[in-house]
This record gives structure tokens, sequence and C-alpha cells, in this order.
């Protein structure tokens, strides 16, 4: 049986959702942010015959993420996808969302497959060696500035929006290096929950790399989340980024695609 979720559901879904806390990021993360009555976000969960919770389907805006431990009914799902549009843009687990791609009726887009990788300890992540500090919205222009020269990553056109709105609703911070006054590499979270955050936006300028700055900042950025008692994870497509993570503590946990 597929039901629409409540607030009165959330201990359970947080239970079930908290098992896997990096691979359940956006769907906790928004959860908490937005609750179950928004007008914007909408969640359903299958219940086995005893009641208990076997899969979840989160839709944000336009965009779905579904979750399951074992099989599910991926027909469901996609029945609530299309009363919504056929054009959907779907991510989530790679052996869960690849499910919807033979059925019918579904247009998913271009298909991305990234590693998932997650860090729960700080063992790998050595003291502090030079200054990282961390933003504030003072700093946010910069931030996308020194985002702007990196060619294999273009800054969304509401990238200041984004980064400020994470600043205001702590779902996001931000570490850097500079020098002389000018920002010269940088780290980033973003959808930060209770339990779990994601690195993004990891970067220096093209004269600074190999020196071990992005690095750097990337390692106080992951001991203070770390400390929280939060879980760590990030996507990486590049096998050389995956090395270097690998060096900090981050282990694969399984690919994520998205469907653009």
């Amino acid at each position: 049986m597929i039901r629409k979720l409540s607030k009165e559901d959330n201990e359970m879904v947080m239970a079930f959702l908290s098992e896997e806390p990096s691979i359940n990021l956006f769907i906790i993360g928004d959860i908490e942010a937005f609750g179950y009555e928004s007008d914007f976000q909408e969640l359903w969960a299958q219940f086995s015959e005893e009641d208990e919770i076997t899969a979840v389907l989160l839709k944000f805006y336009n965009s779905f993420i579904p979750y399951a431990k074992g099989d599910f009914d991926a027909e469901g799902f996609a029945d609530i996808i299309r009363s919504y549009g056929d054009t959907a843009a779907l991510s989530g687990k790679k052996e869960i969302v690849e499910r919807f791609e033979k059925l019918e009726g579904l247009k998913l887009g271009k298909k991305q497959v990234t590693y998932f990788a997650e860090c729960r300890t700080a063992q790998n992540l050595g003291t502090d060696k030079l200054d990282v500090k961390k933003a504030d919205i003072s700093d946010i222009d910069r931030i996308v500035a020194i985002r702007e020269t990196i060619a294999e990553f273009p800054p969304r056109a509401d990238a200041r929006d984004m980064i400020l709105k994470a600043m205001e609703t702590n779902t996001g911070r931000n570490y850097y290096i500079e020098e002389n006054g000018r920002m010269i590499a940088t780290a980033s979270t973003t959808a930060e929950n209770s339990i779990s955050a994601m690195i993004v936006g990891v970067c220096s300028r093209a004269e600074y790399r190999k020196k071990g700055l992005a690095t750097a900042v990337t390692q106080k950025l992951a001991r203070d989340v770390l400390a929280e008692g939060k879980t760590l994870c990030l996507f990486y497509d590049n096998p050389a980024a995956g090395r270097i993570y690998k060096r900090l503590g981050f282990e694969d946990i399984g690919m994520w695609t998205m469907y653009r």
C-alpha cells in the first residue's frame, strides 16, 4: 500500500531514512526544512502488511527522489510522478532509480551517474597547517567569484541567492583560504540537516593548484562537521579527485544517478 505522508508519520519516516543518512541526505534535509504540508513538497511511503515503511518518495517542486531498502512498487511511485506530468527530474541511488527507466509514460532526460562517498570519522583528516577561515554573508561575492574561475563547474545564475539562503537557514557553510585579501581556495557544504551534510564546491584558483590548498580547506570543513556528530558525503566522477577524498577517509557507498 502506498499513501501520502503527514507530520504524524515523521518519527517512523526518520527512523527508516536515518539508517542510511548520507544516501537520504536530501530527503531528510527537505523534511526538516519544509515538513509535510508545503505547497511545493510532498512525500509518500509504501507500507508492508505489518504497517512498516518499505519505501519513500519525495517530490520537491518537479524533482523526485525515491528510496527503498529492497524491492518496492516502482510502478506505483511512477503513477504518482506521472500525475504531475510526463517530464520529471528524477535522482537517487542507482539501483533504485534505474527501475524507472523501462516504465512507460516517463520522460527522464539525460542520465548522469556519479560515485557517492561517505566519511564518518576524522581519523585521516590531520590537523590545521594553514589559516582556513569560515565564511560569512560578507564573503558571498568572493565565493561566487572564485567558482566562476572553474571552467569545469560554472556556477548557476542564482548561485549567490542559494549561498545566502543556505547560510541563513544553516543548511550550508563555506570555508576558505585567502592571500592578500583574495580568496584562493574554498569548499562548502549543502543540504545540511541534523545528521548529515554534503561537501560541494571544492576548488582553488588555477595558479594555486597542486599546493594542497583545496585539500586543507576540505579537511577543516570535514573536521568541524564530523565534530557535530554528522555524517559527511559527496559526489565525484573524477578518479583523481576520488583518490584524494579516499585519503581523507571517504569510502564509496554506491552510485548516484540523476536524470535531467
